[in-house]
């Protein structure tokens, strides 16, 4: 079967992304950090179909993430910046495990008998994780933040209503789990002490973090038998925009926005998927998707609004 490769897929080089001029305003730079983690996480579901054609899901979670960190460190090492302290770098690499290792390869493992939209379901929970955590760790919530994630929620279970794909209560706990691990990396990551460079500290979370799954599927005996030019150009898509472009924009969203509007992501990339499946492998929209997305755009500005009124 030839592999759907996606056509808006383009590889971008460093220099050129060095050379792009970022908005000067801490609102559009927000926005464009969103319009980032929105795309490339939402094209990423299609990318990774394509890649598991020659990609066992533990192997392929670890190198994408590895030479990915590798990559940002060289990047980060052509900038100014003050090398990290051991503090910095133990923390990036807790919080690269948390968001990589665990979430990552435990959503890899539940999936393997847990269908595609039910585990775009419990993934959808991070938000509602996220929240939590912040206020066990103090962070008063308004009420209008817990209207925000149930809406949430409610358009993912619309969007996804309807899903008969087979699940074992084993993948449903596993995903659940890789959820809980997300929302706590992103708190660890909104707390602790990180490389003040952006790029440096995303390199080492996602490096480390990448080392750690890549050994973990080595150990458990996942190789790559061939390689065909499809999974190859999803991979290096993978790589390029849903993991460097991606996590940087995310680690800027955890500094400078609030725990619920860095994981509204998770409530739109479910859209973005709905909408390149019907593109590209003329899957069916339904009245539940436009349904679906009028009440996560609802959710998502409430998220933005209370942002706001929090900023300084």
């Amino acid at each position: 079967m030839p592999s759907r490769i996606p056509r808006f897929a383009r590889t971008v080089s460093l220099d050129v992304l060095m050379r792009i001029r970022l908005p000067r305003t801490r609102g559009g730079r927000i926005a464009l950090a969103l319009t980032v983690v929105y795309l490339a996480w939402g094209s990423s579901y299609l990318a990774v179909h394509v890649a598991l054609e020659s990609f066992p899901p533990l192997l392929l979670s670890g190198l994408r993430n590895v030479i990915a960190g590798i990559g940002l460190f060289f990047l980060a090492t052509r900038r100014q910046f003050i090398w990290p302290t051991p503090t910095e770098i133990r923390n990036a690499g807790i919080v690269g495990t948390m968001l990589v290792g665990f979430s990552s390869g435990l959503l890899a493992f539940g999936m393997r008998s847990v269908g595609t939209g039910t585990a775009a379901v419990m993934v959808a929970t991070v938000p509602l994780f996220a929240t939590i955590i912040s206020a066990i760790a103090g962070r008063p919530i308004a009420k209008g933040e817990w209207v925000a994630v149930a809406l949430g929620l409610l358009g993912i279970f619309i969007l996804n209503h309807g899903d008969a794909s087979a699940s074992s209560m084993s993948g449903t706990i596993i995903i659940l789990c890789a959820a809980l691990f997300w929302a706590a990396g992103a708190h660890l990551a909104s707390r602790l002490a990180l490389p003040t460079d952006l790029f440096l500290s995303t390199a080492l979370q996602i490096g480390l973090g990448g080392a750690i799954s890549t050994l973990i599927a080595l150990i458990g005996g996942e190789r790559v038998t061939s390689l065909g030019f499809g999974p190859l150009f999803a991979f290096l898509y993978l790589m390029l925009v849903a993991t460097m472009a991606a996590y940087v924009a995310y680690g800027f969203l955890i500094r400078h926005t609030s725990p619920i509007v860095a994981s509204s992501c998770m409530y739109v990339n479910p859209i973005v998927a709905v909408a390149l499946g019907a593109v590209t492998l003329g899957e069916p929209v339904t009245s539940a998707t436009f349904i679906s997305t009028g009440v996560i755009l609802v959710s998502v500005a409430l998220s933005f609004w209370f942002d706001r009124r929090r900023a300084p």
